[in-house]
């Protein structure tokens, strides 16, 4: 993939963009790591033992809802902008935000930003791995951090809740794309939460987020990135909403959809946490 089909910085920038562009006084680095719990790994003591030089860790579980019972829902304006202000992130700054898999959770707070009517922030494509397998380095130094000001506004035509998606569902007048592997998307495959049924959103379509990415874990490019969802039998000419287990990996297929030109999307926050957890709401299992 060439640079000038991955720089973007709304969407996707390489990692030869970020590393001429490291020491931009305005430009900001987020490391936004975060792992399912059966993945082993803690993102806070990766995050101290190496991370690109510059960057702010981003603690998606903390910068969240705390009224909600659901994990990591989006936290209320107020919350994200003393946070973003502690942090040093703020108005006229160019955002870049990476993780430790490639491209997974760092799309989670990419999304988060655009609700917040943030424009200019980037996902690194192929995100950590990716830096230190091109030859840049890392640190343990801590950054400098300055207050900065973030004026939001709030976009929430950028995410549904469970409402407004058994309506969609109802109705039929929306692409709902559930990024799950097949497994648990059919019902095949247990749920990793206590307590959650398994299935799928009555409607939905499944496009497993491993399938937008390279084996390197960059984002394919937007051709490629069409026929995957085409190819899942999703209808991109409706509006679309995406879902997956808790809301991190349905980002990957927002950011994807960013990438093909489709804007029209918008994120179920509470996914399957959320709706598999109601014995009132219809489940289907199988493929489609």
């Amino acid at each position: 993939m060439t640079s000038a089909i991955t720089d973007d910085p709304k969407t996707l920038v390489s990692t030869g963009w970020l590393a001429a562009h490291i020491k931009d006084p305005d430009l900001r680095i987020l490391d936004a790591s975060w792992y399912l719990p059966d993945a082993g790994r803690d993102p806070k003591a990766e995050y101290a033992a190496g991370h690109i030089p510059g960057a702010r860790f981003f603690d998606i579980d903390e910068i969240s809802d705390a009224r909600s019972e659901l994990p990591h829902m989006a936290p209320p304006v107020e919350k994200f902008m003393s946070r973003m202000r502690a942090m040093g992130v703020g108005d006229g700054h160019q955002v870049v935000v990476y993780d430790g898999m490639g491209v997974f959770s760092a799309a989670r707070v990419w999304w988060l930003f655009r609700l917040m009517g943030q424009k200019n922030i980037a996902v690194l494509d192929g995100g950590l791995p990716k830096w230190i397998a091109d030859g840049h380095r890392t640190t343990t130094a801590a950054p400098t951090i300055r207050d900065r000001h973030m004026t939001v506004k709030y976009e929430g035509f950028r995410v549904r809740d469970v409402t407004e998606v058994a309506r969609a569902a109802k109705l039929g007048d929306h692409s709902i794309i559930d990024a799950r592997p097949p497994g648990r998307f059919q019902g095949t495959q247990p749920e990793p939460r206590e307590g959650m049924r398994s299935g799928h959103i009555p409607g939905s379509q499944n496009v497993f987020y491993q399938d937008l990415l390279n084996a390197d874990g960059t984002m394919k490019p937007p051709a490629a990135l069409r026929a995957v969802f085409e190819a899942a039998g999703v209808d991109l000419a409706k509006p679309a909403i995406t879902t997956c287990g808790s809301g991190v990996t349905a980002a990957i297929l927002s950011l994807a959809l960013e990438r093909i030109g489709k804007t029209d999307h918008a994120l179920y926050d509470g996914s399957w946490s959320e709706w598999g957890m109601y014995a009132d709401l219809p489940i289907a299992t199988g493929a489609n």
